[in-house]
């Protein structure tokens, strides 16, 4: 089954359907940590994982496969990214990572009858991009010759955390890559302690490269509903703009399974190749520290912070200023509606601070006091009783939905820009402190024509002031 890699396609898969609920408050369930610039790069997590593979050789336009929630954050991150148009597939409801794949192997399969893919989460940092190069030539070669490869994490202390892989015999002599002898789940503190001195185990780190058709035979082998489902899901599809909408019924009747449960954990194909590359997963509040730089306190200090006789801590204000004194050992989360503060050792449980907002549908489980859209973005800043304000940023080139309210009227003031204005049968436009009036049921649209944000302060005022109550005659995002 050997073959030249050089003849193979390569197809970039970049899994970005996580919720990423162990960040909570910075991320959440309608803008999770992949869209997030959470390391203070300068970067979101999703346009660091295109950019690392810069410079790889071969390469094909990337698929990504994300909730289809997040279409438009994930058109808008990508746009003009250096490795082409990225053909985006979106699940209507999430099955975890191995029918993922399957629907992005299925996809390649249709450009190139001989595809190799090389999967990677979106939500991942990995500092140094030279070793995951020098790593996927290694795979690729292993792939090419008809095994299934992950990469393993060289450990560097006693995790319990991660999931462990342990190290068989080598492909061949010389080569990086060598046989999975098995997967083990996250350990014990004992346990992980004996792996590290072991010295013959590695992080489970959910990248993966594989041909495509190797993958789909491998499913219809272990995992043959997931593959029915993943077909039916994409020959039911339907294209919107530059979206790709997966059959809702078939990709239901997927089992939610990992790849390493559904293929990895049973395949006698499985490979692995051992990685050092600054590479972690950002699964907590202390990873994130962790890859971030300590000053000479051991605190991590992100925004308008002042740490008064405190040590080894995360401190982050979004919004305001957050000081401590004579704290040690925490993290504390500030954004412009929650605030975490919880000791080191026990971040894991934000998971379940996160039920319980989901339990009492709250918003703050779901989405920022910024909500973004297709063409910008609001901002809640008063709420009472029959009034609210908001912030509203308009992109250039973009425009609303023509729409009305059956409980609301509308006060616009322009404070940045210029906007045009649809208004019943009149069309108008508005600059800088510029105001008009939106009636009732009146018919409007707000359109950005110019070369900068459009700001606009709104005021609200009526009996029923929810997000809901929008009749939508037209949009050109298809909503």
């Amino acid at each position: 089954m050997s073959q030249d890699v050089k003849a193979l396609p390569i197809h970039p898969v970049i899994l970005s359907g996580g919720v990423g609920s162990r960040l909570w408050p910075l991320s959440r369930e309608q803008y999770p940590k992949q869209f997030l610039d959470v390391a203070a790069s300068g970067r979101t997590l999703l346009q660091q994982t295109l950019e690392r593979l810069e410079g790889v050789a071969g390469l094909a336009a990337p698929l990504v496969v994300c909730n289809e929630a997040h279409r438009f954050l994930v058109a808008e991150q990508l746009r003009d990214n250096a490795l082409g148009s990225a053909r985006i597939l979106l699940e209507p409801v999430g099955r975890n990572t191995a029918p993922a794949v399957a629907v992005a192997a299925l996809q390649a399969l249709q450009d190139d009858d001989d595809a190799l893919l090389a999967v990677f989460p979106a939500d991942h940092v990995i500092r140094a991009a030279a070793p995951l190069r020098d790593a996927l030539e290694a795979a690729f070669s292993a792939a090419a010759a008809g095994w299934l490869v992950t990469f393993g994490i060289t450990p560097d202390r006693p995790e319990t955390g991660y999931g462990y892989i342990e190290v068989g015999e080598p492909l061949e002599t010389g080569q990086s890559a060598a046989q999975v002898k098995r997967f083990v789940e996250k350990p014990s503190a004992e346990r992980a302690a004996e792996y590290l001195a072991d010295g013959g185990f590695l992080w489970n780190s959910g990248m993966f490269v594989m041909r495509a058709s190797t993958y789909l035979d491998a499913l219809q082998t272990h995992a043959p509903a997931i593959l029915r489902g993943c077909e039916a899901a994409l020959t039911t599809a339907t294209r919107d703009l530059d979206f790709i909408r997966l059959g809702e019924a078939g990709f239901a009747e997927c089992p939610a399974q990992s790849i390493d449960y559904a293929v990895m954990e049973h395949t006698d194909a499985a490979a692995v190749i051992a990685l050092e590359a600054g590479w972690n997963d950002l699964g907590s509040w202390t990873t994130l520290m962790d890859a971030a730089n300590a000053d000479a306190n051991g605190n991590v200090l992100l925004g308008d912070v002042i740490a008064e006789e405190s040590q080894h801590n995360y401190i982050r204000a979004e919004s305001r200023l957050v000081a401590t004194v004579g704290l040690e050992n925490h993290v504390v989360v500030e954004t412009a509606d929650s605030v975490l503060i919880a000791p080191r050792e026990s971040v894991q449980a934000v998971k379940q601070i996160v039920k319980r907002l989901q339990e009492g549908k709250r918003k703050e489980a779901v989405e920022h006091r910024q909500v973004h859209r297709p063409w910008g973005s609001y901002e809640g800043l008063v709420s009472a009783e029959r009034f609210q304000v908001k912030r509203i940023i308009v992109n250039p080139g973009c425009r609303l939905s023509l729409q009305k309210h059956h409980h609301r009227a509308e006060h616009w003031v322009v404070v940045k820009g210029t906007a045009q204005v649809v208004r019943g049968d009149e069309t108008f436009m508005l600059g800088e402190d510029q105001s008009t009036y939106i009636p009732l049921g009146e018919v409007h649209r707000l359109e950005n024509p110019g070369m900068i944000p459009v700001e606009l302060v709104e005021v609200q005022s009526g009996s029923y002031l929810g997000e809901d109550d929008i009749t939508r005659i037209e949009d050109i995002y298809g909503r």
